[in-house]
């Protein structure tokens, strides 16, 4: 049981800005269920987390943590983790959405069947899936709640980027999805938002330059007014405050950390 701790479940956890937001609320004081796939996939053209990574992970949140291996693609896996780590900790306040995957490198129109079903299947079918999984045990606390969920959305869902049209669409369909769910779950006393990322230091940025060939990452700096790189735990930041008492009224939101890059 989580005596009277918030409890958090939360997808892409081995890893970037999952494995962020799980160290920081673990920090604040969080039980937290680790998911991740923890396998790499055929579709995606760089390597995946590892089960090494999750436990990493898990060892630096402390003692009360439980982890799963399983997919966001995988409706009864998915469900089972979440399930699972409600009964660990006798409920469930937050659930953040973190699993992601990026790819492109033709037109959208040349696009092939695989990679834009992997993009669509990964990054929005996916966090709907996790909603599906996870709100229900939100809304199974007692009133006055306090749930939070919070998707990992990307800059892409607010502007085109070429060459990454299946990318885009994902991440604009997150942004719609969250907003659906802010009007239904609002009035229960849960909210549900996301976290928009620049360019930010992880493998995924990596996998962007390779669909650019581009032969450094500190490329993409032109185009944050800030002049660098994010860093995850930026992100994570961002995250844990919406899932903190004082975002209550944060309902429905699409919070940019961007370093500028949608605002120019």
């Amino acid at each position: 049981m989580s005596d009277g701790r918030p409890v958090a479940v939360i997808t892409g956890a081995a890893r970037g800005v999952g494995a962020a937001t799980a160290r920081r609320l673990a920090a604040a004081g969080w039980c937290v269920g680790l998911v991740d796939r923890c396998a790499d996939d055929p579709a995606l053209r760089y390597p995946l987390a590892s089960r090494a990574d999750l436990d990493e992970v898990a060892a630096a949140c402390g003692p009360d943590v439980v982890t799963h291996v399983a997919d966001v693609r995988d409706p009864e896996g998915l469900d089972a983790a979440v399930a699972s780590v409600a009964d660990r900790f006798g409920g469930l306040d937050a659930a953040i959405a973190a699993a992601g995957a990026i790819g492109g490198g033709p037109m959208t129109w040349e696009t092939s069947d695989e990679l834009w079903d992997a993009m669509i299947d990964i990054n929005l079918t996916g966090v709907w899936r996790f909603a599906r999984a996870a709100v229900p045990h939100l809304l199974a606390r007692p009133e006055p709640r306090r749930g939070r969920f919070v998707a990992v959305a990307s800059a892409a869902g607010a502007r085109g980027m070429p060459r990454l049209g299946a990318y885009v669409a994902a991440k604009h369909g997150v942004v719609g999805l969250v907003r659906a769910m802010a009007a239904e779950v609002g009035p229960h006393g849960v909210t549900a938002n996301a976290v928009s990322p620049g360019s930010t230091r992880t493998t995924m940025l990596d996998a962007s330059a390779a669909v650019y060939d581009l032969d450094d990452v500190e490329e993409f700096v032109q185009h944050q007014p800030v002049g660098r790189l994010l860093g995850p735990d930026e992100i994570a930041a961002a995250v844990v405050w919406l899932c903190a008492e004082e975002a209550s009224g944060v309902n429905g939101t699409v919070l940019a950390v961007d370093g500028g890059m949608t605002a120019t």
